[in-house]
């Protein structure tokens, strides 16, 4: 026999289902939403400074988001441990200082300019920003209504996306622009071991004083939130999804596992697409804009294209938070991965002249290559990012719905599935070395072929049941 109960231990669900959003609390949470951003992003720029100071290919290169995303991976379960233990506040606090920590070894990275203590302090930096990030999605799902749960979140993903849009900026300035000319890699191998040194050391030396900065910011930003008290929607102070009142004994009437969920696992998947695209677009597009056939943009010329980019999907976020209030979720998130297949598959397949020529009869076929104006693949490539805007929140709460007491488990699996992040990209740099760099953004390109796909499902998904939960 079914019985209705209340189902007080699900997202934004509390002993009174609160009607309005701590404001506090979200403003809280969007500041640390924007340094996660800001510090990924960052990559973005290190990726062609650290290519050409060591002289690395492509898929070498990638090494810098292998080392950052796997963090995601390893880290995101001891995260999600230390949201149980301590609740979401202290675990942020803990993440914000073990950031600090990882900004601070760019300062010994740069002093002996070597490739793998700069690895070292990125794979630091991602396990501040895993533990935060475990803690601090779905705090924002419960500091509010429930029914604008996706909502909050896609804005909170919006000041994220304006710490992306920032970055390039600062790392132009700040990096790109202040390091001495860079030598060609034939050049860099011709010199004696002592001057080849002394050379990357001068170049690392431009990524000290920023990271000192960030380091500083970190740890102020830590003190701040130490301070702050949160109020919470069932007035436990330091409240997780299993703390709340009722969740264990629910959980204990209810055995259960975040294996048999669905559609947290086809969000796990989803979330590991989305950032394994998204990040390989983002790290190659420098690079990308330099190709002759593309653009042909010197570095620190390019990096200011990036925040097109990345500010495509700020903008994009703060629509998306006002549409998804009277959208379906699954219709924005579809529509969303259609158009970035489109655009990427535009990249692909064009090239640059004065003209515009295509051959109807190829258009049915892989073997078509559309010519177009100056600019026009760049720019397809950049619309790109307003299309990510929307994915990451918005397949995250879809994965999380309905879990009740394993909500920070599942989180801490989609958290997880950011290791996309590390694998896609990495494969991205292989393909772009053996295969070009232009054709190589296929594999990004079936990324939102599954995005789409998993967002058209979801349409016929019903309205999470937070209210009332069947248990037999």
């Amino acid at each position: 026999m079914a019985v209705s109960i209340r189902n007080i231990s699900a997202p934004g669900y509390g002993d009174d289902q609160p009607t309005r959003t701590d404001t506090r609390a979200m403003s809280v949470a969007t500041a640390l939403f924007f340094m996660v951003g800001f510090l990924t992003c960052l990559n973005d720029i290190i990726i062609p400074h650290l290519k050409s100071i060591f002289a690395l290919n492509y898929g070498e290169a990638m090494s810098v988001q292998l080392s950052f995303f796997t963090s995601y991976f390893v880290f995101s379960y001891p995260g999600g441990a230390l949201v149980d233990k301590y609740g979401y506040k202290k675990t942020m606090v803990v993440g914000l200082l073990v950031m600090a920590c990882g900004a601070i070894g760019f300062i010994p990275a740069a002093h002996f300019a070597l490739f793998p203590i700069f690895l070292t302090a990125l794979i630091i930096l991602a396990a501040g920003m895993t533990i935060v990030q475990v803690a601090v999605n779905p705090y924002v799902t419960v500091i509010g209504p429930v029914g604008t749960a996706s909502s909050r979140l896609n804005l909170a993903q919006a000041f994220n996306s304006f710490g992306t849009f920032i970055a390039p900026l600062f790392g132009s300035i700040l990096i790109l622009a202040s390091a001495p000319a860079t030598v060609t890699p034939e050049r860099l191998l011709s010199m004696t071991e002592v001057a080849r040194q002394a050379y990357r050391a001068t170049q690392a030396s431009t990524v000290r004083m920023p990271y000192i900065g960030i380091a500083l910011t970190l740890v102020l930003l830590a003190l701040a939130l130490a301070a702050i008290k949160l109020k919470t929607t069932t007035g436990v102070s330091q409240h997780t999804q299993d703390f709340r009142p009722g969740a264990f004994a629910e959980a204990l009437s209810r055995p259960d596992s975040i294996w048999h969920h669905p559609w947290l696992l086809f969000g796990a998947v989803g979330i590991f697409v989305y950032v394994g695209a998204e990040v390989a677009i983002g790290s190659l597009l420098v690079n990308y804009m330099g190709l002759p056939q593309i653009a042909g943009l010197r570095e620190s010329t390019a990096a200011y294209f990036l925040m097109v980019y990345w500010g495509g999907a700020m903008v994009g976020r703060f629509v998306g938070a006002a549409v998804l209030q009277r959208v379906k979720t699954g219709i924005v998130l579809g529509a969303a991965g259609i158009c970035a297949l489109i655009l990427i598959l535009v990249s692909i397949k064009t090239t640059y002249t004065s003209g515009v020529w295509i051959h109807p009869v190829h258009l049915l076929s892989w073997s078509w290559t559309l010519t177009v104006p100056k600019s026009v693949p760049m720019f397809a490539m950049l619309a790109i990012g307003f299309c990510n805007s929307i994915m990451f929140p918005s397949i995250f709460t879809l994965g999380i719905q309905d879990l009740g007491p394993l909500t920070s488990k599942g989180s801490s699996l989609l958290i997880a599935a950011i290791v996309g992040g590390a694998l896609i990209p990495k494969a991205t740099g292989m393909l772009a070395d053996h295969m070009g760099l232009q054709p190589s953004f296929i594999l990004p390109a079936i990324c939102y072929v599954y995005i789409a796909c998993f967002g058209i499902a979801a349409i016929r998904r019903p309205i999470a049941a937070n209210s009332l939960l069947s248990v037999e």
